[in-house]
């Protein structure tokens, strides 16, 4: 695992979510086969807020339920399990952070700070609970392609046929 950030000059990002990731990830690693390059997968926990960055990136935060003071962000052990093995299938190395805050606006400021070809996210969830999520906070991938200047692929998660009707079409 690498030590610092500045390990991962030039690796493809990709943006996961917990519990998921594998089918941007199985996209993210062709890139990086692709590119002679690395992976790493980000987790960006946005119920905590950053209070302070460090020249080197390290961020402080704490959690907006102060009943979860449970110490810094962390990439889920389990989760890293299932998705490393991807990775090593193709040869690419898989590097893992957690970080906290607006996600598109935390993955962006990842991506730049290390030299990082592209940013691969996936398609919005189905169901209310991604529709409300998105309501208030906006697609992911939406703002990444406004709001930064990096190549955003994204992987559809869900998709559904021309004549079905689209995820947010349901919760209206």
């Amino acid at each position: 695992m690498a030590t610092d950030d500045s390990d991962l000059h030039g690796y493809v990002v990709a943006g996961v979510v917990p519990g998921s990731g594998e089918a941007v990830v199985t996209r993210a690693v062709e890139f990086a086969a692709r590119f002679g390059t690395g992976l790493v997968c980000v987790i960006v926990e946005p119920d905590r807020v950053a209070f302070t960055e460090g020249i080197d990136g390290t961020v402080l935060s704490y959690p907006l339920d102060p009943d979860e003071l449970d110490g810094p962000p962390a990439f889920d052990d389990d989760q890293e399990a299932r998705l490393r093995p991807i990775a090593e299938a193709r040869g690419v190395v898989l590097e893992t952070r957690a970080l906290t805050g607006e996600p598109a606006h935390c993955l962006g400021r990842f991506a730049e700070r290390i030299g990082a070809p592209m940013i691969v996210v996936g398609s919005r969830e189905a169901g209310l609970r991604g529709s409300v999520r998105e309501f208030f906070a906006g697609s992911v991938a939406l703002h990444l392609s406004h709001r930064q200047h990096l190549p955003v692929v994204v992987v559809p998660l869900a998709p559904v046929a021309r004549t079905d009707r689209l995820p947010w079409e349901h919760d209206l």
